[in-house]
């Protein structure tokens, strides 16, 4: 384990200066995402605006919410995206063989030979819009609610690696699983919105089946003192036990799927 840990900065360390070789393509594709995530929370900012408010939710708190979102969703994609992302390829080509024989941990390496420094984009737009949106919104802060913000943060970002590395893993047993990114990002773009705005069949889903609704909705609704569909007064525990939960899940998932591989050759 510590000949494990050691290694990490190694991986990362290697990862960061390929990525430098071109810093000109680089720092262009942080400027394209943080302009296109940009125009997009204007246009919600409009519309909000226009109608005063968006399922009970103002632009202020709206901020927060799609802030929130933002910096949990990239958080969590950079250590889990782009790495599994290729999974299919990986087994398709025989190249995943050659990982699992690798004297470390095969997620591990996995995860730190391929950390996704492109999402800086994300995380510095999600920061300036959460910086603004805090000094916004009727929030009283302490401890308790520092703590719970930082927490209730980290368990969503737990939960978009995790959904993202068992969609990855679910390839070395189906051997096709990309198409299953379309279904994550369909439940996540609903995630960025209030889910009161949703019929009941939709609002479930996002707190069980794909529980993208703790990715920010829940969490910043418990944060504000509204009312959480479905989950009520429990919405604040349940935030803060979803990304632990979700985590088992995917170690769960990813040994049964390291088990029943098979190989190139099927």
């Amino acid at each position: 384990m510590s000949r494990t840990i050691r290694l990490v900065p190694q991986l990362v360390g290697m990862f960061v200066r390929t990525k430098f070789e071109y810093p000109g393509a680089m720092l262009l594709a942080w400027f394209s995402q943080a302009t296109s995530y940009g125009a997009m929370y204007t246009a919600i900012a409009l519309i909000v605006q226009r109608f005063g408010v968006l399922g009970g939710w103002t632009w202020s708190e709206m901020a927060l919410l799609l802030s929130f979102h933002l910096l949990a969703y990239a958080t969590g994609a950079s250590f889990s995206f782009t790495q599994f992302r290729v999974m299919e390829d990986m087994v398709r080509l025989g190249t995943m063989d050659a990982i699992l024989v690798k004297p470390i941990n095969t997620w591990v390496y996995l995860v730190f030979s391929g950390l996704n420094i492109g999402y800086t984009g994300h995380i510095i737009l999600a920061i300036g819009l959460m910086s603004w949106a805090l000094t916004q919104v009727d929030l009283v802060w302490s401890i308790s609610t520092t703590l719970y913000f930082l927490a209730t943060l980290l368990s969503a970002a737990a939960i978009v690696a995790s959904l993202m590395t068992m969609i990855g893993a679910s390839a070395l047993v189906w051997v096709r699983s990309r198409h299953l990114y379309s279904i994550f990002f369909g439940f996540w773009e609903l995630a960025r919105y209030p889910m009161v705005i949703f019929p009941f069949p939709i609002q479930l889903m996002l707190i069980t089946i794909v529980p993208l609704g703790f990715l920010s909705t829940v969490p910043v609704a418990v944060l504000l003192g509204k009312t959480v569909p479905l989950l009520g007064d429990s919405a604040g525990l349940a935030c803060l036990l979803a990304g632990p939960l979700m985590v088992t899940i995917a170690i769960i998932h990813w040994r049964w799927c390291l088990r029943n591989y098979q190989g190139a050759g099927g």
